[in-house]
C-alpha cells in the first residue's frame, strides 16, 4: 500500500471507530452528526437539521445525496442482519487499528 493510501485507509477507520476524535472539519462533522440523527434517531429529524448543513455550505442536492446514502447503507444493513448474513473473514472490520 502507498503511504497516501495507508494514510486514506488509517483516516477512515479513525472517523468509524469514533468520527467525534477524528480530524474532521466543521462541515464534515454537522454531516456526521446528520448521519447519526437520522440513523439512530429517525423520528427527530426536523428541519433545523437542513438548516445545519446548509449553513455548513451543503446544497439541497448535497443533503438529498447524503441522506440517500445514509439510508441506502442504513436499509442494506437491516437486510444483511435480518437474513443472518456474515461479512467475509478477508474484510477488517471498520474501526480497528490497521494490521
Amino acid at each position: 500500500m502507498f503511504d497516501s493510501e495507508a494514510r486514506a485507509d488509517a483516516f477512515v477507520h479513525a472517523i468509524a471507530r469514533d468520527w467525534r476524535s477524528a480530524e474532521l472539519t466543521e462541515a464534515d462533522q454537522a454531516l456526521c452528526r446528520y448521519a447519526e440523527k437520522l440513523s439512530h434517531l429517525r423520528e427527530s429529524m426536523g428541519p433545523e437539521d437542513l438548516d445545519e448543513l446548509r449553513s455548513h455550505g451543503f446544497n439541497d442536492e448535497a443533503i438529498h445525496d447524503a441522506t440517500q446514502v445514509i439510508g441506502y447503507f442504513n436499509y442494506i444493513t437491516r437486510v444483511a442482519h435480518a437474513l443472518g448474513v456474515e461479512a467475509e473473514d478477508f474484510i477488517r472490520p471498520w474501526g480497528l487499528d490497521p494490521v
